[in-house]
């Protein structure tokens, strides 16, 4: 039987404790589509660059799916947003990025817009659990959208967007239900949103 002198014995746990660093090094740690939940737009009508007219009313349709990494419940939204202050060119968004960079850039948009058309389904989801959805509404691109300067209509912006949010049910004082959405905070419950720009042109309004 061969006896390890101490010395012996410390190279060789130095050693193991190196490779197992090494080893997690080379794992790294997975993506954060992989730890966080994760929102795609598979198809949409309109798609990711298509024009649509300013006046217009458009028929919006949107088929995704949701990843979930942890157990979720709320409002899933679809919605097209008018920012009159916030134009494509200062918003970083890839829906081929599944990264913080575009689900916070969703947030700010959120911020910076009013809804001009929408749709929500309720869901919940629980850790590795894939919800496919689609999801149809009607959205009305603001008719003054293109109107003024070309420098005023070059600051504003319209956006097709996914996301999550809490809801509550009220009611209008025509005694009609109605839906009031907050999008949850990204970082706080670990979520990707994604979205795109659609660009507006001038137009005579009406359903293209």
């Amino acid at each position: 039987m061969t006896q390890r002198t101490p010395g012996t014995a410390r190279t060789v746990a130095v050693a193991a404790a190196l490779a197992l660093v090494a080893v997690a090094g080379c794992l790294g740690e997975p993506e954060i589509d992989e730890r966080w939940t994760l929102l795609e737009v598979v198809s949409s009508d309109p798609r990711d660059g298509e024009t649509v007219a300013a006046g217009a009313t458009v028929p919006v349709s949107v088929a995704g799916r949701i990843t979930y990494r942890d157990i979720r419940t709320g409002y899933l939204v679809a919605e097209v947003r008018y920012a009159p202050d916030l134009p494509p060119a200062e918003v970083d968004l890839d829906t081929d990025d599944f990264g913080l960079t575009t689900s916070r850039e969703i947030e700010r948009v959120l911020a910076g817009s009013v809804t001009a058309g929408r749709a929500t389904r309720a869901v919940t989801g629980f850790d590795h659990l894939v919800q496919e959805f689609r999801l149809a509404f009607d959205a009305v691109v603001p008719a003054d959208f293109a109107a003024g300067a070309p420098d005023s209509a070059a600051r504003r912006g319209l956006y097709l967007v996914l996301y999550l949010a809490e809801g509550e049910e009220i009611e209008l004082e025509d005694n009609r239900d109605s839906l009031v959405v907050t999008p949850f905070p990204v970082d706080e419950y670990e979520l990707l949103f994604t979205g795109f720009a659609l660009p507006v042109a001038a137009g005579t309004g009406g359903t293209p």
